[in-house]
C-alpha cells in the first residue's frame, strides 16, 4: 500500500495524516471545508516543528512529509487512487454511514476501507458497503504522532488477508498494533470509559473534588494524568457518546453515563475543545486551572 486517504481533517485525522506522509505514504487528506484542510496542514507543521527541535525529525524530512500530503474538498477527488481509505469524522454513527457508502462507491474495488471509530461497530459500518470483508478498525490514540497503540479491529466479515496488512501497516508506522474483536468499545474504551464515568460519579456523589479525584489516580495508580483530566483531553461529548455506544451495545446499567457528564455536555462544557470541562484551558497556557463551577 503506498496511496493512503485520510477522511477527515481534524484532531485525529490530521494526527494521522502526519503519521502516513512522515513514514514515506502518498496521502490524500479530505475535508469538506477548505479552511479546516488549511488548519490541519498549519498543525501537522507545527507539530513537525516540534519534532525537528527535538531531533526525531530533520528539517529536510519534514519539508519532504509535507510535500507527500495532497488536499482535496471532495470525497470522489480524495480517494480514486486510494489503496487504504482511513474515516477519521466525528463519532457519529449516521455520519460514518454515510461516509462509508461513499467510500465504497468511489474507491477502488481492491481499497482497504478502515475506520478510526472509538467504539462504533465496524460490522454495521461494514454492512453498508458491498466489501465487508474488506473493512477494518484502525483505532489510533491522541495524540497520534505521540502514542504507540493502534486497535485493530476486525468486523465480522473482516478477512485474515486485510487484518494481517493493516497489522504490519501499522508496524510500518512505528506503532504497535493489537488485534481485538468487534464489541462495544472494544478494548481501551471499554476498559477507560467505565474508570472515567466512575471518576465523575464520585465528584457528582460529593465523594472528593476535581483535583483530589485527579491526584489519587496519578499518584496512587501512576497514571500520568487523572481521569477528569483526561476526559476534558478527550471532548467530554466523545466520553458521552462512547458511554452511550457501551450502555446501548451491552444493556448494563452500569455504562450509563453520569447525570453530571450529561449537563455539561448539553451546556456546551465540553472540555479542551470549548475551553472549559473540569478545567478551565487558555490558549498558550500549560497551567492547569480548575473550572469555576468546580474551585469553590
Amino acid at each position: 500500500m503506498k496511496s493512503i486517504s485520510v477522511i477527515g481533517s481534524g484532531t485525529m485525522g490530521n494526527g494521522i495524516a502526519h503519521v502516513f506522509a512522515q513514514h514515506g505514504y502518498q496521502v490524500s487528506l479530505v475535508d469538506i471545508q477548505a479552511s479546516q484542510l488549511e488548519k490541519a496542514l498549519a498543525t501537522i507543521s507545527k507539530n513537525m516543528d516540534r519534532q525537528v527541535s527535538k531531533g526525531s525529525l530533520t528539517e529536510d524530512e519534514k519539508k519532504a512529509a509535507l510535500s507527500r500530503i495532497s488536499t482535496f474538498t471532495s470525497v470522489e477527488k480524495g480517494v480514486k487512487s486510494a489503496d487504504l481509505v482511513v474515516e477519521a469524522a466525528t463519532e457519529n454513527m449516521t455520519l460514518k454511514l454515510d461516509i462509508f457508502r461513499q467510500l465504497d462507491q468511489f474507491a477502488p474495488e481492491s481499497a482497504i476501507l478502515a475506520t478510526n471509530t472509538s467504539s462504533i461497530s465496524i460490522t454495521k459500518i461494514a454492512a453498508v458497503t458491498k466489501r465487508p470483508g474488506q473493512v477494518i478498525g484502525m483505532h489510533f490514540m491522541n495524540p497520534v504522532p505521540v502514542m504507540k497503540l493502534v486497535e485493530v479491529i476486525r468486523g465480522y466479515a473482516t478477512t485474515d488477508e486485510v487484518t494481517e496488512k493493516i497489522m504490519e501497516l501499522s508496524s510500518n508506522l512505528s506503532k504497535e498494533p493489537v488485534e481485538v474483536n468487534d464489541y462495544p468499545g472494544f478494548v481501551a474504551n471499554r476498559i477507560l470509559m467505565p474508570m472515567i464515568n466512575e471518576a465523575i460519579y464520585s465528584l457528582y456523589e460529593g465523594v472528593a473534588g476535581v483535583s483530589e479525584i485527579d491526584t489519587v489516580m496519578k499518584l496512587g495508580m501512576a497514571h500520568p494524568m487523572g481521569p477528569l483530566q483526561l476526559a476534558d483531553f478527550i471532548g467530554l461529548d466523545v466520553c458521552l457518546s462512547i458511554l452511550r455506544v457501551l450502555h446501548e451495545g451491552f444493556g448494563n446499567p452500569k455504562y450509563a453515563p453520569c447525570p453530571l457528564l450529561v449537563n455539561m455536555v448539553e451546556a456546551g462544557y465540553k472540555g479542551v475543545k470549548t475551553g472549559e470541562g473540569f478545567y478551565q484551558y487558555t490558549p498558550g497556557s500549560k497551567d492547569l486551572k480548575l473550572a469555576p463551577r468546580f474551585s469553590k
